[in-house]
């Protein structure tokens, strides 16, 4: 089916939304989780990740159990932010860094060490993605070692941590505001454009999937 078909089965403020969202889908920024397993803490995660216009995220797990991840952003999911977000699922650190570096130029771990750079000095408008580890355990030295450099979020007050969920959101929106200025977002939706069109396709499949459960939309 053509999707100029499939369109006439939606209203035209569904088609809008939809439109609109993928307008400020980043094609090139992502974020990697290692090893977290707190579904409180993968679910926020995942929220803000999809509110700040990710369309996919990595998830590394040599420790820890995939199966928490799998229940909860697994692909028969079918509602919310967890929906929307494409969820790369890695065993083996070589491989999952390999695959990252496919389509992001820098990786930067959230990892406290002399020559750790304040995430307000980092740019985050290139292909980018960042790296948080375990809730307790951190990032491993493994990751680390095969990052670009870390970073750490400024504090001044006597608490020592954030929640890795609080991490990543504080993280994600200093990467919205960076590439907000530099005119990322806010653009018109554009049909030709590749990465544009594929997820046009892939979200009017997910926003009606006993529909075109079978008949895929070209």
């Amino acid at each position: 089916m053509k999707y100029q078909d499939a369109e006439q089965l939606f209203t035209g403020e569904r088609l809008e939304t939809i439109r609109r969202v993928i307008s400020n889908r980043q094609e090139d920024f992502t974020l990697i989780l290692e090893n977290v397993h707190d579904p409180h803490n993968i679910g926020a995660v995942l929220r803000t990740a999809e509110s700040v216009g990710l369309h996919e995220i990595y998830a590394l797990y040599t420790i820890e159990s995939v199966d928490k991840i799998k229940k909860i952003a697994g692909h028969k999911s079918s509602s919310g932010a967890k929906k929307w977000l494409d969820i790369h699922l890695f065993t083996d650190t070589e491989k999952c860094f390999t695959e990252v570096r496919r389509k992001y130029r820098n990786i930067y771990a959230a990892y406290l060490s002399e020559d750790s750079q304040s995430l307000y000095d980092l740019d985050l408008n290139g292909p980018v993605a960042l790296l948080f580890g375990n809730e307790h355990r951190g990032v491993s030295p493994e990751a680390l070692a095969a990052s670009d450099g870390s970073f750490v979020i400024p504090q001044y007050g006597f608490t020592e941590s954030l929640n890795i969920s609080v991490a990543c959101a504080v993280s994600l929106y200093e990467g919205l505001r960076q590439r907000r200025e530099n005119g990322k977002y806010g653009n018109a939706f554009d049909i030709q454009k590749p990465f544009q069109k594929s997820l046009y396709i892939k979200y009017l499949e997910k926003s009606r999937p006993k529909v075109f459960g079978r008949d895929k939309i070209e």
